[in-house]
């Protein structure tokens, strides 16, 4: 340990601490100017906030792990939860690589999960949300029989716990970003990427990766429909893992700010989670797992229109899927044309809006006006230049050559062009002008390259001949 950056630390930390709560992104910086751990400095500031030694903190940061400890023991031998069965012990009695070809990872697996088994029967203790504390101890176990020290394993666990209590506090309603997944996939990246040797700024940043493909996830829903959370909360470790790998072993640019990363989720979780679990309600509330005692209390006409509500909804959910099949693409053209730019929904459609456009007009262009929805404006470095592509040239969404030099090109330098945001959804506007025409095309941003038309001059019958010409998808 290097002593002398960890009294520096602790010493700027008794001058800096008084009545000021640090970011997560703060303490990275802090870190990194003393050439610290992020594990070592959080233990730091727990040494001058608590008052509390430097073995204490690491002692009793692991002594919170006791009841799940046992919990994960529970759920590797007799355990059988309600909504996991006897995964624990399942997995317990198989091969060190059932899940996945890596030891390790599959250990943290087989003990996260068995840990979920074991709190559905004694209860959880501690969580950031419900369900973090089973990844992080399937970690912590898995590390302590890869040998890790005591030492670094205390670390680890204080660098967890900071981490987890982030997501504890932005924890509002039901969502599994706030909790098993989110907070247990950015604790999990946090503490491998400081194991394997990386910077705290390199902690940060497979922290900000790995709480990505969380944001907005819901709860299970409401942890009552059988079998999902092992997926949760076993991605858990696994999105850490590749968090942490990628940051490591590749030059990933990754730029935003851990602190903006996290208020983010947190913002989303509290707007988006009611909405989300509404509609997961009304589609998997016929799938949730019910105890006989419980149901015996609930008044009879309730349970009968909860029932009919069931029945109801498989055939229900097979018609909207049949409507999506039936307007998909051939098997053999599932994919349709190629996008640059690397997004159909950003690019695609746009640039064919653009193409059928072009198509209307003659002459040479003097004026280009793009008008986009806030999403795809905020958007527009990629967007932008295929749009022009297809509004001079009438490119194609695979004219990848065309698409990086656009702005070279001579014929772009005796255009006006404008580019302008519009508060309205899925919004894509443009409207070319030459000496002897105009065309305007208003249309609705859709997946695939597809584009939906709600006005256009000349006219509509023009724009959607032309579309048809050109082989573009027009659909509602």
């Amino acid at each position: 340990m290097d002593s002398h950056a960890l009294d520096a630390v602790i010493e700027r930390f008794k001058g800096d601490l008084f009545g000021k709560t640090l970011t997560l992104g703060e303490l990275v910086e802090i870190a990194e100017a003393a050439s610290l751990s992020l594990s070592r400095t959080i233990v730091a500031e727990a040494m001058v906030r608590e008052e509390k030694s430097y073995e204490r903190i690491l002692t009793e940061v692991t002594d919170v792990f006791i009841h799940n400890m046992n919990a994960m023991e529970l759920g590797l031998s007799t355990g059988k939860s309600f909504l996991l069965g006897t995964v624990g012990s399942d997995l317990a009695g198989a091969s060190d690589k059932t899940l996945i070809d890596d030891t390790f990872i599959n250990r943290a697996l087989m003990y996260t999960l068995a840990t979920e088994v074991g709190n559905h029967e004694i209860g959880l203790n501690p969580c950031a949300g419900t369900g973090d504390s089973c990844p992080y101890t399937g970690l912590l176990r898995a590390l302590k029989e890869q040998g890790v020290s005591g030492e670094q394993l205390g670390l680890t666990t204080a660098l967890i716990l900071k981490v987890g209590s982030v997501f504890r506090s932005g924890k509002r309603t039901t969502g599994c970003n706030m909790e098993g997944y989110g907070a247990g996939a950015a604790a999990t990246a946090a503490a491998l990427t400081d194991l394997r040797g990386g910077s705290p700024s390199q902690v940060a940043k497979a922290m900000v990766l790995a709480v990505s493909p969380t944001i907005a996830v819901p709860c299970t829903p409401r942890v009552m429909a059988a079998g999902l959370c092992a997926t949760h909360i076993g991605g858990a470790i696994l999105g850490g893992n590749l968090a942490a790998n990628l940051i490591l072993n590749t030059n990933l640019p990754v730029e935003i700010d851990l602190d903006v990363m996290i208020a983010m989720a947190a913002k989303i979780h509290t707007e988006a989670a009611p909405v989300i679990t509404e509609i997961n309600l009304d589609y998997l509330r016929p799938y949730f797992q019910k105890k006989a005692a419980v149901e015996s209390l609930v008044d009879e006409n309730i349970k009968t229109l909860e029932h009919d509500k069931a029945e109801k909804i498989q055939s229900r959910a097979r018609e909207e899927i049949r409507k999506l099949m039936a307007v998909s693409r051939p098997l053999t053209n599932a994919l349709g044309d190629v996008v640059v730019g690397g997004s159909s929904i950003a690019v695609g459609s746009p640039t064919n809006m653009a193409r059928i456009c072009h198509a209307m007009v003659t002459g040479s262009i003097r004026k280009i006006s793009i008008e986009l929805t806030t999403d795809l404006f905020s958007r527009r470095a990629i967007n932008v230049p295929a749009i022009l592509m297809g509004a001079i040239y009438g490119a194609k969404t695979d004219d990848a050559e065309r698409y990086h030099k656009v702005f070279d090109l001579p014929e772009i330098k005796d255009i006006d062009i404008t580019v302008n945001p519009v508060d309205v959804p899925e919004i894509q506007r443009i409207r070319i002008e030459t000496a002897d025409t105009v065309a305007v095309i208003d249309a609705r941003n859709r997946g695939g390259g597809r584009v939906a038309i709600i006005d256009a001059e000349p006219s509509l019958g023009e724009a959607l001949r032309a579309a048809d010409k050109l082989g573009i998808e027009i659909v509602d």
